[in-house]
């Protein structure tokens, strides 16, 4: 009773198909996965910047006769 038969999705489809059209789904599509790239690529640039800062930062040694 609560599920929904091939029938009710064959509607949403064809509902979906005339609001936006045949060519405006893939191009939906195509805007979704540049995202995701972008995203991904974001993420992986801000690991490479966080990785290859604490490899170049050094620690600064302080000698006990220096202090004053």
């Amino acid at each position: 009773m609560g599920s929904l038969s091939i029938w009710h999705w064959l509607i949403v489809l064809a509902i979906a198909l005339l609001l936006f059209g045949r060519g405006k789904i893939p191009e939906l599509m195509g805007d979704v996965a540049k995202g995701i790239k972008s995203f991904k690529k974001g993420m992986n640039d801000d690991e490479d910047t966080s990785t290859s800062a604490t490899t170049t930062s050094r620690t600064v040694e302080h000698k006990a006769d220096e202090t004053k």
